[in-house]
């Protein structure tokens, strides 16, 4: 130990090394001391170089109009989609026929926003050719080129964060906090775990060989597929589109993105992001395309032949149709199709402890979120203690937009924005109607919200359901809606029960004193993803708790099962879904065993006896139970190649 100490602070002690009288001076403390320097100089070198041609890459994108807040625009009265059929002004000036296109509209105030024009099947297959062109150059990068795109795009997002999330309010209408969660913690997540390990999710692997191969050397190369596809829900319009983009181009792939009709304009934007820092790096941006059509003109996507992969995102019944086209040319399909998700709480669990996880599980995005929690399972000993506790929270809360300040210059503070559209609500007030027919109880909202300061007319009321049955419409049927539905059991059997009681089997939450007890239950549900005493940290930044988990949670994969679809994106598992694993076997050491058929086994097959001793041997000596019977069958092998 002294002389470690010694050698790592030689030097300080012969600073005075060039006096001619000092007699611990010497030769080897100068080499020392240059060599140590000149290493220090090498390391510095080396670190500015990797910094020049790794670190991200600042650029500029121009902030959107509509997404100031002080932005004024038209309003479009019972605005829809399609609301420039009945009013030829919201076209573009140059405009060909009015089917032909998308109207874009704030949902919370009825703003118009602008119409896009809708793609039909000839430009759809003009994007994918386009795509498959310029993926040829792409899929030559190397990890450390994409990872510098990704972090070109992540220090862009952290920088505007704020800019990002009030576009995404203006397309959706919902709330700043909502916003930043959803859409700008999770995708700045994706983008870490992308740099920090995407690249050891695709490396070649060395998998593992038998005895007999004991020679040969394996290995799984996972090679680009090509130009894949996404085709992406509303409900979180930077995050739905940049996670499959990100994911697939990372994996050396193009990728063209279907965005929903209703938030075509805000989609429109965050690729052009993409696009950007593509073209300031060097890169083809044409990587990237951005389909917005109709539902009639989709299977100009789904049944390409040069779509490679599918990842679909929205209802079980687009999803079946998403999965037959695909079948035109075998494509692989990764279907996310929602879930009648549950929390179970076990009894005894302290309700003060969980109560604003539940709440942020059922209201956050106005109640539109896959992996939200639409089924409380309690005990009837703490229902009433629950009930009382949620109509009270719930009451509170406060709905309206955020882009629609006072007259006093500020934002007013809301809890929840509008839904998407309003299509919904008559099929949600019937739902809710129905349950109280048969004996649930609902004192806190249940219909639609009438908002006195906004415009829209996309506002649901923030409900509560108490005793609701296990086997009742509302509680078989994914909500999407800002609805929190209890429902009482007597043992954990029963709950257990009631929560696998459903078509869906996306995610679930078990909540309990016992965290032993809560991974029990967690086993015993028929889904893909299971939070104990959490909700929605499988994945990322769903709840405030989450943000110190985020990126670890973007090493698991996503989805479900049953009627909630089937594959995986997010994860190892997710990125590798999108290349083509390849096999390959070679010769670990080629220059002194290789394989050669032995003569008894060459055609043509001079004895059948022979060949088949030397065989059954060959089997004996590799895979008997006991040593002995193995060296039996290395005699038997001897003899039948020697015959």
């Amino acid at each position: 130990m002294h002389s470690l100490f010694y050698v790592v602070f030689h030097p300080l002690k012969t600073l005075n090394l060039w006096l001619e009288d000092d007699p611990n001076a010497s030769i080897v403390d100068v080499l020392y001391l240059f060599t140590m320097f000149s290493a220090f100089g090498i390391w510095l070198v080396f670190d500015r170089y990797q910094k020049a041609v790794n670190s991200a890459v600042p650029f500029r994108y121009a902030a959107p109009e509509a997404a100031d807040p002080n932005w004024h625009s038209r309003v479009i009265p019972n605005a829809n989609l399609r609301s420039h059929l009945q009013d030829p002004d919201l076209l573009p000036l140059q405009s060909g026929g009015i089917d032909d296109y998308i109207t874009c509209f704030d949902p919370a105030n009825n703003l118009h926003i602008t119409s896009v024009f809708a793609d039909d099947a000839p430009s759809i297959e003009a994007k994918i050719r386009r795509a498959k062109n310029a993926q040829i150059k792409w899929c030559e990068t190397s990890f450390a080129e994409r990872r510098r795109v990704m972090r070109s795009l992540l220090k862009w997002l952290v920088e505007n964060q704020e800019l990002c999330a009030r576009v995404a309010c203006r397309d959706t209408g919902k709330t700043l906090i909502d916003a930043a969660m959803g859409e700008i913690l999770t995708t700045c997540s994706k983008l870490e775990w992308l740099i920090n390990h995407g690249e050891r999710a695709l490396r070649t692997e060395t998998r593992y060989s038998n005895l007999m191969l004991s020679y040969k050397k394996s290995q799984v190369i996972y090679e680009p597929k090509g130009v894949v596809s996404a085709i992406v829900s509303w409900n979180y319009p930077l995050h739905n589109a940049w996670s499959p983009i990100l994911a697939s181009i990372f994996a050396g792939n193009a990728i063209v993105l279907k965005a929903s009709e209703h938030v075509a304009w805000s989609t429109d934007w965050f690729v052009g992001v993409i696009h950007k820092c593509l073209e300031d790096l060097g890169y083809d941006a044409d990587i990237i395309q951005t389909v917005c059509c109709w539902p009639d003109q989709a299977e100009a996507l789904t049944k390409s032949p040069l779509i490679k992969h599918i990842t679909f995102i929205g209802s079980e019944e687009v999803g079946r149709k998403v999965a037959i086209a695909a079948t035109e040319h075998l494509t692989p399909v990764t279907l996310e199709l929602g879930g009648k998700d549950p929390a179970i709480i076990l009894p005894d669990t302290d309700l003060d402890k969980w109560i604003s996880i539940w709440m942020r599980g059922i209201f956050q995005n106005s109640g539109q979120n896959c992996i939200g929690i639409e089924r409380l399972i309690v005990h009837s000993e703490q229902y009433e203690e629950l009930y009382n506790l949620l109509t009270d929270r719930v009451a509170k809360l406060r709905f309206g937009s955020v882009l629609a300040p006072t007259r006093e210059g500020y934002i007013n503070t809301v809890d929840c924005g509008s839904m998407i559209s309003n299509d919904k609500f008559g099929a949600l007030e019937a739902l809710i109607f129905q349950a109280q027919e048969e004996g649930a109880r609902v004192d806190v909202g249940g219909k639609e919200l009438l908002h006195t300061s906004c415009e829209g007319r996309s506002f649901f009321q923030a409900t509560v359901v108490g005793d609701a049955k296990p086997n009742s419409r509302i509680a078989q049927v994914e909500l999407f809606a800002p609805i929190a539905l209890l429902i009482r059991y007597d043992d954990i059997d029963e709950a257990i029960t009631i929560a696998n009681g459903t078509r869906y089997g996306l995610g679930a939450s078990v909540f309990g004193p016992h965290q032993d007890l809560c991974l029990e239950v967690a086993k015993e549900l028929h889904c893909g993803m299971v939070s104990i005493n959490d909700f929605g940290v499988f994945y990322p930044v769903v709840v405030q708790r989450a943000a110190i988990n985020s990126s670890h949670s973007q090493d698991l994969p996503f989805g479900g099962t049953k009627a909630s679809g089937y594959g995986r994106f997010g994860g190892p598992e997710g990125l590798r879904a999108l290349t083509n694993p390849k096999a390959i076997v070679i010769d670990r050491w080629p220059s002194f065993v290789q394989t050669r058929i032995p003569k008894v086994l060459d055609y043509p097959i001079r004895s059948l006896v022979r060949s088949w001793d030397f065989v059954s041997g060959l089997v004996t000596l590799l895979y008997a139970d006991s040593y002995r019977a193995r060296f039996n069958g290395l005699l038997q092998l001897s003899r039948a190649s020697r015959r």
